[in-house]
């Protein structure tokens, strides 16, 4: 197709294909970015955080043979992201009521310390560790089910581990089925042996009923278990030369 030129030609250029291309996006509409940042309006725990009116919390019972009078744990909970899909549930203050007074000025202490602690933010898991680590000089005790407690205050850290356990801030380790099979396959040999020794096994449960023994209270193990160095479990029984405990499946041969 012909082009008429009527104007007197004073330059010229060739276009090539990278200028239409420029030339082309310069003419395009503009299109508006929407910021597409991640959602950040997820609340974690921590300091600055208002305590709420009211809060969901649990009351445990601690009866030592150390003290007189039973101990009882208050642990209240705040809930963050209530109503969305990142709803956590985490332990906010701690009380200890007791009417031993003599405990009164260690127990204000503690309190508030683990309070402060739950009240920081972040992995508060490790304060658990921490208590359960805590002996007593004067010696530990055995609670109801056979379970040794090296002292008051690691009484405490396991009430305050269950509790996180109940609110999914701590797991248990999960057992695989091999090592579930082998704690009932060692418990059905043993009660198996002491089925074939029935007479030994009869002179020992009379011993232990005539003189009232508190090691005969520790829950479905049987009487003559010792404790297990591993669980505190007194569950521990003898079997072929090795030691196997009948709880956590702990075994060691001499």
């Amino acid at each position: 197709m012909a082009v008429k030129i009527d104007k007197k030609i004073k330059g010229y250029s060739v276009v090539t294909p990278d200028d239409k291309a420029r030339e082309a996006a310069a003419s395009a509409p503009v299109a508006v970015v929407q910021d597409a940042s991640p959602l950040d309006n997820i609340v974690h725990m921590h300091e600055r955080i208002e305590r709420p009116e009211v809060l969901i919390g649990s009351t445990y019972k601690i009866k030592s043979p150390l003290v007189e009078h039973a101990f009882y744990v208050t642990i209240n909970d705040i809930v963050l992201n209530a109503d969305t899909q990142h709803e956590l549930r985490r332990p906010f203050e701690i009380f200890i009521n007791s009417k031993s007074m003599e405990h009164f000025q260690w127990i204000v202490a503690l309190t508030r310390i683990m309070s402060a602690v739950f009240r920081k933010g972040g992995d508060v898991t490790f304060i658990v560790d921490e208590m359960k680590a805590v002996f007593d000089p004067k010696g530990g005790y055995f609670k109801a089910g056979g379970v040794y407690m090296p002292s008051l205050v690691a009484e405490l850290g396991f009430i305050v581990e269950e509790h996180m356990k109940s609110i999914g801030l701590l797991h248990d380790p999960e057992m695989s089925a091999h090592q579930r099979a082998l704690i009932a396959e060692k418990r059905k040999q043993f009660e198996e042996h002491s089925k074939k020794n029935a007479e030994a096994v009869t002179v020992a449960v009379a011993a232990v009923e005539a003189g009232e023994d508190a090691s005969a209270d520790n829950g479905s193990f049987p009487a003559a278990a010792t404790m297990c160095h591993k669980c505190s479990t007194k569950a521990l029984v003898v079997m072929d030369g090795c030691q196997t405990c009948l709880n956590c499946g702990y075994s060691k041969c001499g």
